[in-house]
Parts: C-alpha cells; structure tokens; sequence
C-alpha cells in the first residue's frame, strides 16, 4: 500500500480543514517546501499537494506547487481545482506523476475519459462523498449521480487509480469510515486511495484489509505528530508471503 502525506496549501501556507470547510483552515507555521523535502527524506515515494485557492477559485499555488515538484524528490499527485483540459495538460508537462480530477470528471465525464485515453495511469478520479451523496465545487454541490454509478461510469477508462474522501467521517468512527470505503471500493475495478481514515498508524494496518485499498492519503495526522511517517511507510510496505520450506 502507498502512503502519499498531503500538502493542502491555502495562500501559500500549509493548513488542515474539517470536514472540508475552507473558510476554517487550522494554519501549521511550517515551510511547504521544506516540508515536502522532509516527507521525501522519510521515503516517501509519492505526495499528495490539494490547492485549497484554486479549489475555491480564488487564486492558485501553482508557482509552488511546481517548486514542489521540481526539488522535493518524490513523485507528486496534483489536485484541487483542476477543470479544464489545459490545466490538465500543463500540469503534466511541468512534471506532475498524477493530476486527481473530481468536479469535472461529474460535469464532462467524456473531456475527463479522453484525457485518461491520452495520459494512461496519470489521471486519478476523485469521489469525494457526504452523506451518501456525491460533491462537487470543493464539496459544496451535490452531484446528480450517486457515488456508485459515477465510479461505474469510469469503470473501462485506464486511470491511475480512485481517490475516495469520506467528508462527512466522524473521527471517532473509524468502523464507519471503513464501512463506506469498503463498499465503494467494492464497486470499482480500479484501485482505491482512502483519504481522512488515518489518525493513527494502527489505521494504516486496519485499511491492508480492505480489499482493493492501495493507498491512503495522511495529512493532519502528520501534521499533529500523532503519526510517525516512517512508521506508517514501514507498516504499509507488504509482507512476503511464507515459503514452504523443501527438504
């Protein structure tokens, strides 16, 4: 299973949201850069960097971003606010491994399947839910369609993977939080990244039980120190199977 540890960036800053509210970041007075650096050291293959301005459509991180991407080792995975073929594009030729589509995969699904044809294992499909409910518009509009059949609607086109976020998760429900990722997972043939189930290292074993779980996204928790990332990674990693011994 891949951990990829989340940068979500608002003005510049590295901040943390609940349940998807941008108009309440908590701030963390740490440098993105410096930070992402940090997470790469630790042996993080893969960071996840969410755009909480463009998200908004108040402006972008975009020259940081790209800094990002530039210096900090590791693959990087580009969300938030991505709603046209150019951005899209420009993304990937300044040197994103995956750029995650969510609003515009629900309002032009045939622009989103055509991209994925053109860039195979590079565009990552993004159900963000509440209540049962798929959201759009940085998880402000509800979508017409229910999460199952929008991850069916995508069910022949070559993605890198579904990002699944539980919006609505109580971080005292971790069964809950499980039981939604579960039944979606089971209802897509592409792997899934988990995002906002992880507080503690022991979430990281729990989610290697969820069939066709690949990966989860840890932010806040990295950010509270309440998970160690080299720990997390090295619970993520696989174990080998036994071998019968032969005498």
């Amino acid at each position: 299973m891949i951990i990829y540890p989340t940068l979500e960036l608002q003005n510049g800053r590295c901040v943390t949201l609940h349940r998807g509210r941008l108009e309440e970041p908590s701030v963390w007075h740490v440098d993105p850069v410096e930070t992402a650096r940090g997470f790469a050291e630790a042996g993080a293959e893969w960071l996840h960097i969410t755009d909480f301005d463009a998200v908004a459509g108040e402006g972008n991180n975009d020259e940081l971003i790209e800094e990002i991407i530039q210096t900090c080792g590791s693959s990087v995975q580009v969300a938030g606010g991505v709603r046209t073929r150019e951005q899209v594009e420009a993304w990937i030729e300044k040197g994103a491994g995956r750029v995650v589509l969510g609003t515009i995969a629900a309002r032009d699904p045939s622009l989103v399947k055509d991209m994925a044809m053109r860039h195979p294992d590079q565009i990552c499909l993004a159900a963000d839910v509440w209540q049962g409910q798929l959201m759009t518009d940085g998880w402000r509009q509800p979508a017409a369609i229910a999460p199952e059949d929008f991850l069916a609607s995508y069910a022949d086109v070559p993605l890198a993977s579904v990002l699944i976020t539980d919006i609505d998760s109580d971080i005292d429900q971790a069964d809950a939080q499980l039981g939604l990722l579960s039944q979606l997972a089971g209802s897509t043939r592409h792997q899934v990244i988990a995002a906002g189930t992880v507080r503690e290292v022991d979430d990281v074993a729990r989610l290697k039980y969820v069939p066709n779980i690949a990966g989860t996204l840890i932010g806040r928790a990295l950010f509270n120190k309440d998970v160690d990332l080299v720990a997390a990674l090295d619970v993520a990693k696989p174990v080998p199977e036994a071998k019968a011994e032969f005498i």
